[in-house]
């Protein structure tokens, strides 16, 4: 229909995690050893939190490459340097799945994104939606303080440490300390270290802007022109072509959009 709009997919982008192996080893450095360096980082790097596509786009048509690869454009990093006032070189994210696949959307992205390594899975999954705002509003009732600053970034993974500490504190020298222990424990087991990949805009010495050494981005030559959408959406679309004309051929098209109801099986594994 003429002048209807169609949503391919959604993105949430946001401040980076606190601390991440692939990432302390990209760069050389732990940007919680001082407040300098956390501030420069923070204003250097973005991080995608949500990457969705709509289905069967993103199945059929590479969806998924398509809005990975927007995030790394020019004109997506420089809405995000006015609003916020950054200087991004360094956009991050990491696959759904991460030891139980061996494969994520991002892969086969050069030069947008590149696989890092995997993150480690030493920590609890955290709470989310009213269970979340439960436990905060508890324990700062209790308390009679903020469990978290409201400025911090990270701040569920922040407010989920801060409450495990507290309980440890109180359960020192009693026997359910133990138990409390290996509760954490098997909750940390559920979660996966997770595949790590990294956008540099096409800058080459994205790190040194990073790592707050130098503050001028300079352009890579052979690849920053790649990064304007127009080249992007032009690559997307070799891409997207190929695996439709596969999935023709083989009769593997989906054709049915899917809604999210709970009652249906989706396969969420693209």
């Amino acid at each position: 229909e003429k002048n209807t709009k169609k949503i391919v997919g959604f993105i949430r982008l946001g401040s980076p995690v606190i601390n991440c192996r692939p990432r302390n080893e990209l760069l050389g450095q732990v940007f919680t050893q001082s407040k300098e360096a956390a501030t420069n980082f923070n204003n250097t790097t973005a991080m995608g939190f949500t990457i969705v596509p709509s289905q069967p786009f993103g199945y059929n048509y590479l969806g998924g490459k398509l809005l990975a690869a927007l995030c790394c454009s020019h004109e997506i990093r420089e809405l995000i340097n006015e609003k916020y006032k950054m200087n991004l070189c360094l956009f991050e994210t990491t696959s759904l799945y991460g030891s139980s696949k061996t494969i994520s959307q991002y892969d086969g992205m050069k030069p947008y994104l590149r696989f890092k390594g995997l993150t480690d899975s030493n920590f609890v999954p955290m709470l989310d939606g009213d269970a979340y705002k439960k436990l905060k509003d508890y324990v700062e009732a209790a308390t009679g303080e903020q469990l978290i600053d409201p400025t911090d970034s990270s701040k569920k993974l922040k407010a989920t440490l801060k409450v495990i500490g507290m309980v440890k504190v109180a359960l020192k020298g009693e026997p359910e300390l133990a138990r409390f222990n290996e509760v954490i424990d098997k909750a940390k087991g559920l979660t996966e270290r997770k595949r790590y990949y990294t956008s540099n805009y096409g800058f080459k010495n994205f790190i040194e802007v990073v790592n707050g050494k130098e503050t001028k981005l300079i352009p890579d030559p052979e690849n920053y022109e790649k990064f304007h959408m127009k080249n992007i959406v032009e690559w997307w679309k070799k891409k997207a072509t190929n695996r439709y004309e596969t999935l023709k051929s083989e009769g593997r098209l989906r054709n049915d959009i899917e809604v999210w109801t709970g009652d249906k099986e989706i396969d969420i594994i693209r």
